[in-house]
Parts: C-alpha cells; structure tokens; sequence
C-alpha cells in the first residue's frame, strides 16, 4: 500500500483513538446479541481472543485495551504486516494466550516428572502464524516490553520466557483490568526474570546453605528422629528472609507466621532466629519444666526481631497443633488485633504470611472459609501472602486425582481472584521475583496473592519412613537429583559471580555456627519489647481479689447512654418497643432484662476505655433478638451504635455479623484474643450446637493452648443452650464436650441464670486480671422470661455468683430435698414447686460448673445439713450434660451418709427429640421427678 493511502487510511480507520467509546459500545452490542452490528463489525469482533473451549468473549475492559493499543498504533502511523490487520490481530491473539495459559507449559517441577500435554493455543499455527513470520514486524498492543513493535521470532522467544520458564503465572481470572496490567507489567517488563546484584546473589546463596546445612546436621546427629525436613524445598529459607527484608524496606513493622511441620524447624533456626542450641537440646529430651503437657518441636511457635532496611522487624511464628490448616484463620486474627491495636486500617504495618502443604490447602475446608473471609469487614487484615511448599506428595499419596480434582493445588484461591504464582523451587532467583512481586501486589492491592513453590521432599513424611515403596518412579529421581544449594552454587560459579572457595567458605562457617551452638541469622536481634504485653495478666488464679462493682449513678448514667439514640432515626417498631423499654429500665422504673444488662456490661467496658469486640452469624441483633446494639434507619439503612457513643475518649466497640462458618470465625477470634488480652473478646454461636463445626478449636487451642504452649487467651464464647422443643439439633451446646475437655483449671464454664450474672460474669471477665477462656451456656428463653430480670443494685455489687442458693423464704429446717440444677430448667422447677406449694424442697443453682465452685456449694449447703435427699436436674438426657462431668463435685459436697440422685431424661444417641408434644411430656416428667420425694 503506498505511503500517502496508508496514511489516509489510519486517519479515517475505525481504529483512531478518538473512536473508543463507540467501539466499546459496538462490542458490548455485539455481545449480547451478533446480528445487532455490521458484518463488517462482526468479522472483527469475532477475530478477537476466546476463551479455550468456549464461545463466551472476554468483556469490554480487557478489549478496550486492546483496542487503545491498537488506537496507539493507528495515531503512531506504524505500518503493520502486509498481511494486514488478519495477523496483527493473530499476534495479539497469541500475546493473551501466553497470559492465559502459559503456566501451563512452565518449566516448574523440579523433577521433571510432569506431564503436560502442550497447549496448542502456545502455538504458532493454532493462530494462523509460523516461523516465516518471524521477521516481520507487528505492534504488541499492551504487552510490557518497552517497545511498540517486535519483530514476531523475538516476540515469541520473549513470550515463551516470562510465561513458560521457572515461573507460570496465574492471573487472568481477576477482573481488575488494574491488577491485571500490574502483574503483566511486572512479569513481562523483565521477562520473569530477577535482577540481583552479587551481594543479593550471595545472600540467597546463604539462605540455600542454611537451609541445607541444618537439615544435614540435625540427619548426622539425630538419625531417625522425626523433623519433616524442608529438603527438597530449601528455596524457602531464602524466599521468606526476602519477604521480611522487602516488607520492613515497605515500613511493615510485624511480620506474623502460621505453617504446619514441613520445613518447620529450619524456619525456626534460619529465619526466625531460634538458637540451634535450644533445638538440639529439644531432640536430646530436654524441655521447659514450666509448661504442662508441653508439645513435640514442630508445633512450637517462636517469636523475635529482624532486622531490614526499614528498621526492626518482629516476628512471630504462631504455634500449630498437627490440624495443619487450622493456623491459618488464627494468624490472621491475630494480625487484625496488632492492626486494631496501632490503628492501622490498611493492613500496612502488619503483614501475615501463611505456609501451606500442597495436599492440606487443596484438601481443608478452612483454607476455603478463610479465604472467604479475606475482604469481609470483621476479617480482613490488607491481604495475606500465602506460600504452598508443593513438595508433590500428599502424606505417601502422589497422584494428583487421589488429591484433589483441579489441575493445581492452588485452584481454591481462584474464589477471590487471587493472582497465583507458581515457581520452580530450583531456581531461587526465580523464587526471589516471585516473593517480591507477590509482597508489592499484596501491598499495592490490600488482597490475597500466593505463591505455589513447587518443589519435593527428599526424605519420606517423616525421616523414619520409607517413600520408596509408594513413589518408586520420584524417588529414582530423587536419588540422583542435586540440592537446591549445589545447583545454585554451580551456577554462580559458572557465570563467575562467586568463586568455589567463597561457596566452600560460607558453608563452613554455618557449620562452625551450628557447631558452637550459635544464632545463625545475621539479622536477628533481641526483642527490644513485646508486641504484645502479657505481664498484667501473668501468674493470676481464680480465686485472686478484684473489684468490678461500680456505683450505682455511674451505672445510671451508662445505661442512658445506651437506651439513646437520635430522634433522626427510625428504627423498627419492635425495636422502639425495647429501647422504651430500656429507658425505663436505665431510669429504675422497670427490672433490667438479659439484653440490656448484657449491652451495660460492653458499656462499663469501653467507657474504662477497653475495646469490646463480638462475632456471630447474628452478633448485631442477637440471634433471639435481644442485643439490639446495632439500629438500623428504616428510611435509608444507616445504622446507629449507642455503644459507639457512651463517651467522648471510650474504648472501640466492634460488632460484626461474621460470615456463615464457625471454625475460621472461631479460630480467628482466638488468635485476635491472644494478641489483645486487655479488652473483652466474644464469639457467639447462632446455636450452641453450631460450635460443633468448630470443634478442632476448642480441642487443640481453647482447652489445651495453655497447657502446650503457655498460651493465655480470654475469649469468651456464648452459646445458646436450653431445651425449648426446637428439636435435636437447636437444643443442646453439648455441655458435656466443654467439661470433658476440663482440666488444671484451663478455662470456665457457666450457665448464668439472671441478666445480673451475665453483667457482672462479663466484667468479671475483663476486672479479673486472670485471661483463661470462658465457655456460656446462654440462654433463648430466659432472654424474656418474666422472672429472668434484675435491678441495677444487684448489677452494681460488681459479684458474679458461681453457686446461687435458696431465694424463696424457706424455712431450711423443713426441707428434704435439694434439687441442684443450672440454666433454665431452674424457672421451670420453681414456679412449679411455687404451684404445688413444697416448701420443703430447696432449689440451689450452680452458675459455674468449672473450675468446680466447692466452698461456694458447701457454703449455700450449710443450713441442709439434716437432708438426706440430694438430687441433680437437667434437660439434657443422662448421658449428656453434667450429669457423668460433675457428679463427683456434687457428692463430695454433700454432707456425709447421704445419697444424689439423678433427675432427667434418659441415656439417648440424639440431644433431643423433634416432637413438641414429646418434649412437654419430657420436660413436665423431669421437673415432677426433680420435686417427687422418695
């Protein structure tokens, strides 16, 4: 074409910037249906990139860059192909499957034994090119090279280099047009490719020696000791010290880990800083006479600083029972209370950093909930960077459709469009770009990003196994495979970055480190202060003195506080109802009901300036509508808090409706409350059997934290418990789970039966400088039982009554039975003992079921010494309850030559039964049977 047509011709085309607008719209048209524009238009459009296997096009941001790019070709008058715009737009067609689908022909595993069949969209001819173009000369749209045109030979080659090497990008499944050309600009601007400087090649080289060096030295000294070596995946020594160094460089000041066993030592040793003294005295047997039961050396956690750039970094390595993905929602909550804590909203000044198993993140459910949670309000923490160590075998099971039915094992992040980088654990430079571009991405976007550092285990699942048997093919491989450590070492040498003398030389001195027992982190320093000061609250037991009463016009004046809320805004007529209500209540017109004592205990707590913070499936309102602490306008949907507003200077007050999960909820508002131990952490289950979900929590971190690891926490978990007919699974919390797992006073567990023992239950909580966890039997019914109320004197006494006795004026000489009990089942035996007038039967509460209360029974027992009939009343059937827990408790407190007997259901394999007709004659034959003499 000449010279003066073309140029006409680019004046006057469709494809000058100045037509964009009309172009998108043209193609969203085109789009929903074809035959609304020109066949002109159609043949254009229908050239444009597919998404494999499918008809559906991209939509308009990714081909409104295109089109720009092409505009900019156009408005720069280069002259395409003299195949026209046929190929150009073929070039650019296989441009974006390189984005799509490169990774999948990236040289990734180590090992080489993958089998990937090639993918034709890769492939020249697919797009109706070959090598007889390569000399020609095509625009690269938006592609982040530096140029505007490529010859198409060089073009290819670049391609083939920044998406089929030692790293596979994943990221074309984020919508972001924003993100997307981030990640293309970081990836294709050097061709996935790091730059490092001697010095930074060197200090990887050391991070590939440590991690080597450990793991032979522990294999020499220790042979057949279990420590699920990171052998196979020593890359990650060095990835994790670049991620500290560029995080501290970017200003973060904390640095929180959670990972499971593999590689778990020599994290310890070579990132944290751990002296490898104290782990070879760990292997030799000895341990922290302070602890308790104590725990193998690969759940320990470990804490210091590091130093980088940007000044002191800390770290903290979360300890980790052997439910491997557990830690992850336990980190991140941990994270969110040093963010709340320094107020930062942004998550910049806290980074967390999770550390996968390829077989776990594919295969547990909490890795799935947790990522759920990563934006949500009550959750996120500015984006977490999550490290899978794929070392290719699950447990002894290596075939990927045994575990898992995606392609990756990182198929799970696709959920919220985390960009997934895939590495090839024997090229640390590679690993290097991939950290430092996964750390810029989490900070620059606040999001999720994980790295997929494929990699192998040398060894079995552990050293005493034999992986031979179930891998025989890898483990040939294995055998005749060379370290991470000696193919870098071999590389710097050949391109003469290091001479063999320094390698050798830097390898004897970590040796000469281990040998004398020596930190072996150059950048470790000494904890100049804790993140989190514990000293308060350490060294405190229950029965230690503390003083929560208040006086009674302080508490007036917060209950006011409470029962207000603009005149601007509307709220439910139901809820109007229960603020007139509360105003009474606050000016003592009216006996406070559970709802508002529970709100006027958040409030003494942030008005003494401490932070209340509470989770739920419906924290807001409360499942039971009873809380009511967030109004919603019904004319706009705004919301008000009142216990946002007590005073000027008051603590935070958070309340958040939590996602539909109990596990990752809970995990996470454990790890918040063991870095914020100052203010007042609640969880609440919608149904107490909801907690069943979160089992593997209360059984490895609630119950047992402090007795493995020293671990305080004072979280508090509300579950509704009492048997009102909704059947088996909305009737019981399992009571009996909580006191099975009671022990060396590790944590409470209360039923309280009036909204004055909740106030001052949940202050108690907060005044009492002893953090343990604190398990509620809480109640549905009683939230508006008539006689379920109190006065604002009885709140004020600041007391939380663990045994309640007799309240009725009974004569104690009269009586001949005691009827023990807890919760709701109480009102049910009084007003019925009420009615049958049985004066000589006395009913004694016992709110705290443990730590056992045995002065306090024996206390409310003083006046019955002449009874002989003691009886236990429950809801719950034999087997279930208090009953089999605390029996003992009960018959060491009674007096001598006397007998307990059991009143309740019986022995059943379900909680409850699921007929309201059923349950009434249940519950009226356990209460007559409670009341019936012998």
């Amino acid at each position: 074409m000449p010279e003066g047509v073309m140029k006409a011709w680019l004046e006057s085309s469709h494809l000058n910037g100045g037509n964009i607008v009309y172009i998108e719209e043209l193609y969203e048209s085109y789009l929903d249906n074809s035959e609304s524009v020109s066949a002109e238009w159609r043949e254009i459009f229908g050239k444009l990139p597919k998404v494999e296997g499918s008809d559906v096009e991209y939509r308009h941001s990714a081909i409104r860059d295109e089109f720009k790019a092409l505009a900019k070709q156009a408005q720069k008058q280069v002259v395409v192909s003299s195949d026209g715009d046929a190929k150009q737009v073929k070039v650019l067609q296989l441009i974006n499957a390189f984005r799509f689908r490169g990774h999948q022909n990236a040289n990734l595993d180590p090992l080489g034994l993958w089998q990937r069949d090639k993918v034709r969209d890769l492939q020249l001819s697919h797009h109706g090119l070959s090598e007889n173009d390569f000399d020609k000369e095509f625009n690269v749209g938006s592609l982040a090279i530096g140029q505007d045109t490529m010859k198409l030979g060089e073009l290819y080659k670049a391609l083939k280099t920044t998406y089929c090497g030692s790293i596979g990008a994943e990221y074309m499944h984020i919508t972001s047009t924003d993100e997307k050309r981030w990640l293309q600009q970081r990836l294709e601007a050097v061709q996935s490719k790091a730059k490092l400087s001697v010095e930074e090649k060197t200090e990887v080289l050391k991070g590939l020696i440590a991690a080597d060096g450990l793991e032979k030295y522990l294999g020499a000294k220790f042979p057949g000791a279990k420590r699920f070596s990171l052998e196979g995946g020593d890359s990650l020594i060095p990835m994790l010290k670049e991620l500290i160094t560029r995080a501290g460089a970017a200003g973060t000041k904390e640095v929180v880990f959670g990972m499971a066993h593999r590689g778990r030592l020599n994290v310890l040793v070579n990132v944290m800083g751990k002296n490898p003294s104290k782990l070879f005295d760990e292997f030799g047997g000895k341990h922290d006479e302070a602890l308790g039961s104590g725990d193998v050396k690969y759940h320990q956690g470990y804490s210091s600083d590091f130093v980088t750039p940007g000044g002191n970094v800390h770290l903290a390595l979360a300890f980790n029972p052997s439910h491997l993905e557990i830690v992850n929602p336990v980190v991140i909550g941990s994270v969110r209370a040093r963010l709340d804590r320094r107020d930062c909203t942004q998550g910049d000044l806290v980074l967390p950093v999770t550390i996968h198993g390829d077989s776990a993140i594919a295969g547990q459910g909490v890795v799935q909930e947790t990522f759920n949670m990563s934006q949500a309000r009550a959750f996120k923490v500015g984006g977490t960077v999550r490290i899978v160590v794929n070392n290719q075998v699950g447990f002894t099971t290596s075939r990927s459709d045994d575990t898992r039915s995606g392609e990756y094992c990182t198929e799970i992040a696709k959920m919220v469009q985390a960009p997934i980088i895939h590495v090839n654990g024997d090229d640390p430079e590679a690993v290097i770009l991939a950290t430092q571009i996964a750390l810029d991405y989490r900070n620059e976007f606040k999001r999720d990003v994980v790295i997929d550092l494929v990699c192998y285990r040398r060894h079995g699942h552990n050293e005493a196994d034999e992986p031979s048997a179930t891998q025989p093919l890898m483990y040939k491989n294995v055998k005749k495979h060379p370290t991470p450590r000696q193919l870098y070492a071999d590389k710097l040498t050949a391109e003469g970055s290091l001479p063999a003398s320094k390698i050798d030389e830097l390898t004897a001195y970590y040796r000469k480190l281990l040998d004398e027992g020596q930190c072996t982190v150059e950048q470790w320093r000494p904890m100049t202060q804790h993140s989190v000061d514990w000293t308060p609250y350490l060294g405190h037991d229950w029965d230690d003195a503390y003083d929560a009463s208040m006086p009674i016009e302080k508490l007036k004046e917060l209950a006011k506080a409470v029962s207000t809320y603009p005149e601007d805004h509307p709220v439910h007529s139901r809820v109007k109802k229960i603020y007139d209500d509360r105003k009474k209540m606050a000016s003592g017109e009216k006996l406070l009901d559970w709802g508002f004592a529970e709100n006027l205990a958040y409030a003494t707590v942030v008005d003494d300036g401490k932070r209340v913070r509470i989770t739920g499936q419906d924290a807001g309102r409360g499942t039971f509508f009873h809380r009511h602490a967030v109004l919603h306008n019904q004319e706009d949907a705004s919301t008000y808090l009142p216990l946002q507003n007590v005073r000027e200077g008051q603590g935070p007050f958070d309340v958040h409706d939590s996602v539909l999960s109990e596990v990752s909820v809970l995990a996470f508002e454990y790890g918040y409350t063991t870095a914020e131990p100052a203010g007042l952490t609640i969880w609440e289950a919608q149904f107490g059997d909801f907690a069943n979900c979160a089992q593997v929590v209360f059984d490895q971190f609630i119950s047992s934290g402090e007795q493995k690891w020293g671990r305080l926490c004072g979280l508090t978990m509300l579950l509704p418990h009492g048997y009102e007919g909704q059947g088996p699974e909305h009737s019981s919390a399992r009571l009996e789970r909580y006191l099975q797992l009671c022990a060396d006073h590790n944590m409470q567990v209360c039923v309280p039966s009036t909204p004055a023992q909740v106030f001052n239950m949940l202050r108690r909580q907060v005044v009492r400088p002893m953090r343990r966890p604190l398990i509620v039997m809480s109640p549905k019914s009683l939230l508006r039982h008539p006689l379920a109320v109190s006065s604002l004197e009885e709140l004020a006494s600041g007391v939380f009554q663990n045994v309640i006795g007799e309240t009725d004026d009974i004569d104690p000489k009269a009586v001949e039975r005691v009827i023990f009990c807890s919760g709701k089942v109480y009102y049910e035996l009084l007003e019925q003992r009420r009615k049958n007038e049985q004066n000589n039967i006395a009913i004694i509460r016992i709110e705290q079921l443990y730590p056992f209360p045995e002065q306090e029974l024996q206390e409310a027992l003083k006046d019955y010494q002449h009874v002989k009939q003691f009886v236990w009343c429950q809801e719950e059937p034999q087997n279930q309850g208090a009953w089999y827990c605390s029996q003992h408790h009960f018959r060491a407190a009674i007096p001598e030559g006397t007998y307990l007997t059991y009143a309740g259901r019986n022995a059943s394999a379900a909680p409850a039964v699921g007929y309201m007709s059923v349950h009434v004659k249940e519950q009226q034959a356990l209460v007559t049977q409670a009341l019936t003499l012998d």
